[in-house]
């Protein structure tokens, strides 16, 4: 019973689970995992070290078989001369053993023949043997040579053999058999001769002297073409390489890479020239490839420009494009003393590209210009701009003052890219894209004048132009603010910049443009400048004078209706006759007009009086030209008395004499004056009026025109009337003795008030004017 008891408290040892079942039970996943890692690493630090035993061993294997090839090398050398040793050993055995046979031959079938000449048979197997045997020597020593690459002994050594042998130069198949066999063998030595030197004179590191000796050879060869071919592809490769070396520091230095690349081009194009004449002298076939060949490679130049450099709206694209020019011309210069004219191709393949330039940088400088809200810091820099335009500032922000200033900026940084060789060559182009520049910015003048259109188009143009010339001192200042420019601002810039670059050119150079031919350019360019202004200046004149004679309402101030008047006294018998109303406000605008001149253009007394003469000349323009004017008058229901007559006459002396006094006089008004009279006095003519018996003598006139100056400027007892000179003035009875329909037709078809031509700048200062335009 106890052994029971304690049994069951005690279980035998047979019931008891051993450790690496509990340890396999309860092993974690993580434990297992990282034994079986480990287990792999180990595999796999085995396999790496078998790896680099047989890398090792793989390597000394290849050590020792690169050995074996360089000894097998040798061997085979060895037994290439061994093969051709052999080769002669077998050539006199067989020579021997034929020679044994004819022998035998000939004492058995013929022995009394052999017997009679015997010696002779001897000595021709004796000579045909040794010559053959040499033949065979000299192969085999050619062949020699050419295994050790001695080209030289190669070259003296075959050219030796075709000296002694002249059949070997020749093309004939007339030989025998034998000598055909060695000649071929011969000419196939030749040409492995001549792929070795092709294969020297093709290698990216050739050296000069390596180069020149294979051309030599080839030349010894009689392979002259050739050998200039491998020339220029030597010094083509040798120029592609310099060319990819240099690119892409292209982009560190966008303005000046053109320059180097010009040099790197043109410096092979001349080491070319030099090795091309030293070695073949000067054979035009040759010369011909030469220049070829270097035209090709200007050509890879200029579209290389074309891609590297900078965008072409930007200044750095100008600049680059000046300093390409600028380099690769005086390089062609540098080449005209070997021979080589290659500056009119250069031209014409960077003509386009300039041009293109030229063109982008000038159209971002008219959006520059013509943006005037926007505000340019660099205007601040520039005073010698700023000093003569500030004088015509109106309004603080001074709008009209900034756009010429900047119109000047943007001009002058554009010049300041031009080198001396792209102004010579291109400055016709660049004179061309600045006047057709400042006749854009005139056109934005133009448009900040008030026109007949202002009441149609006010919101449009006022969207486009911020500034607007409202008063008569604001257009003024535009007036003077665009003769500035014309007249001192650009023809300085440009002269001087011109003046500068043509300074610094060479008197050899053939590419200079003569003194002579620039000022004429320039003259000519200044001329379209000056045209520009006038027709700003016409543009401001037709609507002064528009305004003046046309009434908010439409209605014409000065109309025939003040001739046909009849509620006042006679003229001619009167006291004290005065002008017309029309024509005394006339007066007092310009007086008006003057006096503010006086202060707007302050030292542009030239301005002042070129615009006020303007003005009266346009006012006699419109008269003469007018339908409505002269059909009321020419219309035959129209009630005409001399004294409508007699004043209009007076009104015409009137208005010479109000140029006449004020300092501009100018025979275009004096000439239109006289064929209006002439017209009236026809037309009065034809309705019975007399003008013998009707008007005044023509001093008459004359004094009364000059006592109404006086009297409105001066008051009754105005004493300067007198001052007034007493030439040049409207006579009418001449008029009507001599005068026609041809005087009378070419004054009033030639002069229109839509197509009058503008006041030339000289007009004043020249007593015989004519109208440009006849």
């Amino acid at each position: 019973m106890e052994s029971s008891d304690e049994e069951d408290d005690f279980p035998s040892l047979e019931s008891i689970t051993p450790q690496t079942k509990i340890d396999s039970l309860y092993q974690s996943h993580t434990e297992k995992g990282i034994r079986q890692l480990c287990c792999e690493l180990l595999d796999l630090k085995d396999g790496v070290e078998n790896l680099c035993a047989d890398m090792r061993t793989k390597y000394l294997a290849f050590l020792r078989i690169s050995e074996e090839v360089v000894e097998m090398e040798h061997e085979m050398t060895d037994l290439r001369k061994h093969i051709s040793a052999q080769g002669i050993l077998v050539q006199d055995l067989m020579t021997g053993v034929g020679r044994e046979l004819e022998d035998w031959n000939r004492a058995n079938s013929n022995i009394d023949e052999a017997q009679q000449d015997p010696e002779t048979c001897e000595d021709n197997d004796l000579s045909l043997y040794e010559s053959e045997n040499l033949s065979y020597e000299f192969l085999d020593k050619i062949d020699v040579l050419l295994a050790e690459h001695n080209l030289e002994e190669t070259i003296d050594a075959i050219e030796t053999e075709e000296k002694n042998s002249p059949d070997l130069r020749s093309s004939a198949d007339n030989t025998s058999t034998e000598s055909s066999a060695y000649k071929s063998a011969f000419l196939q030595r030749k040409v492995m001769l001549e792929d070795q030197l092709v294969e020297i004179s093709e290698r990216p590191s050739v050296g000069v002297s390596e180069l020149r000796m294979a051309l030599y050879g080839l030349i010894k060869l009689g392979k002259g073409p050739l050998a200039h071919q491998q020339l220029l592809k030597s010094y083509g490769a040798r120029l592609q390489k310099n060319i990819e070396v240099f690119l892409p520091s292209c982009s560190v230095c966008t303005k000046t890479f053109s320059a180097t690349l010009a040099r790197i081009v043109f410096s092979i194009i001349s080491l070319t020239t030099k090795e091309s004449g030293l070695i073949f002298g000067d054979n035009p076939a040759y010369t011909n490839r030469v220049v070829q060949w270097a035209e090709w490679k200007i050509e890879y130049f200029v579209r290389l420009v074309k891609e590297h450099a900078p965008s072409s709206e930007t200044i750095s694209a100008l600049h680059s494009a000046s300093i390409c020019v600028e380099a690769s011309l005086n390089y062609c210069l540098m080449l005209e003393s070997q021979g080589l004219k290659l500056s009119k191709l250069l031209l014409v393949l960077l003509r386009p590209y300039l041009e293109e330039v030229l063109e982008l940088n000038f159209r971002r400088a008219r959006k520059t210009i013509l943006d005037w809200t926007e505000v340019d810091d660099s205007l601040l820099v520039s005073p010698h701009f700023v000093s003569p335009l500030s004088i015509f500032a109106t309004s603080p922000d001074n709008v009209l003052v900034d756009s010429g200033v900047r119109f000047m900026y943007t001009v002058e940084d554009l010049l300041h890219q031009l080198k001396p060789l792209t102004i010579l060559h291109f400055g016709g182009n660049v004179l061309t894209r600045i006047s057709q520049l400042f006749n854009k910015y005139i056109d934005a003048l133009n448009k900040a004048l008030p026109g007949p259109s202002d009441d149609d188009n006010l919101a449009e143009l006022k969207e486009t132009i911020p500034f607007r010339a409202e008063t008569d001192s604001e257009q003024l200042a535009l007036l003077g603010v665009a003769f500035t420019i014309v007249d001192e601002l650009l023809p300085t810039v440009v002269k001087g910049v011109w003046s500068s670059k043509n300074g610094k050119k060479e008197p050899e150079n053939d590419n200079v443009v003569p003194d002579a031919n620039i000022t004429v350019e320039l003259k000519d360019w200044k001329r379209l400048l000056l045209h520009s202004f006038e027709e700003l200046r016409d543009h401001f004149c037709r609507q002064y004078v528009l305004s003046f004679i046309y009434s908010r309402e439409g209605k014409t101030r000065l109309n025939a209706q003040i001739y046909l008047a009849e509620n006042r006294e006679d003229l001619y018998w009167g006291s004290h006759p005065l002008p017309s109303l029309p024509f005394q406000a006339l007066f007092a605008k310009l007086q008006q007009l003057a006096t503010v001149a006086g202060d707007v253009l302050l030292g542009k007394e030239k301005l002042q009086k070129i615009l006020l003469a303007r003005l009266t000349e346009t006012v006699v323009m419109w008269l003469s030209d007018e339908q409505e004017f002269w059909g009321v008058l020419e219309d035959d229901s129209a009630s005409l008395k001399p004294l409508g007559l007699q004043q209009l006459i007076l009104d015409m002396h009137f208005t010479v004499e109000i140029a006449r006094f004020a300092g501009y006089p100018s025979r275009h008004v004096h000439q239109i004056a006289s064929s209006i009279i002439a017209r009236a006095i026809r037309t009065f003519s034809g309705r019975g009026i007399h003008p013998q018996s009707a008007l005044p003598e023509d001093e008459w006139f004359v004094e009364t025109a000059k006592t109404a100056i006086n009297k409105l400027l001066l008051g009754p007892d105005g004493s300067e009337g007198s001052e007034i000179d007493d030439d040049d003035h409207i006579v009418i009875h001449d008029d009507i003795e001599s005068d026609s329909d041809d005087t009378v037709s070419s004054l009033s078809t030639v002069e229109s008030f839509e197509s009058f031509a503008s006041a030339s700048m000289a007009e004043l200062d020249s007593p015989g004017f004519t109208d440009p335009e006849n």
